[in-house]
């Protein structure tokens, strides 16, 4: 289970990656080509060509968890076409991901800010 507790930000790695790469090659890639700490409190997350895979590095107080999620019809909504580097979401849009959805709902409720009141 993907554990969002403490989780800080969530990366989207823009466009396709080899999802032949483990723990060890996705925490290389986020440290030397996104130049990203893969020991933070972070969710990095990666997909396919297909878009029908994903995995997400996290790591969590001595270790990584590598969860990964494959469709059996589908495809998630990850465009391929942003170039390279990453993207930060928010653990909401991550889930609208994983659920198949689009990071942009319009017809979503609007996050409520604070406000202060006088």
């Amino acid at each position: 289970m993907l554990n969002e507790v403490g989780i800080d930000r969530v990366y989207l790695a823009c466009g396709a990656t080899d999802l032949r790469k483990s723990i060890d090659g996705l925490a290389v890639l986020m440290k030397e080509e996104f130049e990203l700490d893969p020991f933070s409190s972070c969710l990095f997350v990666f997909c396919n060509r297909q878009r029908d895979k994903l995995k997400i590095l996290q790591w969590e107080h001595s270790g990584f968890w590598l969860h990964y999620r494959r469709l059996e019809r589908g495809k998630f909504q990850w465009s391929l076409d942003t170039g390279s580097g990453t993207r930060t979401i928010s653990r909401r849009e991550l889930r609208w991901l994983l659920d198949g959805l689009s990071l942009k709902q319009h017809k979503a409720h609007p996050e409520v800010k604070e406000r202060t009141i006088l």
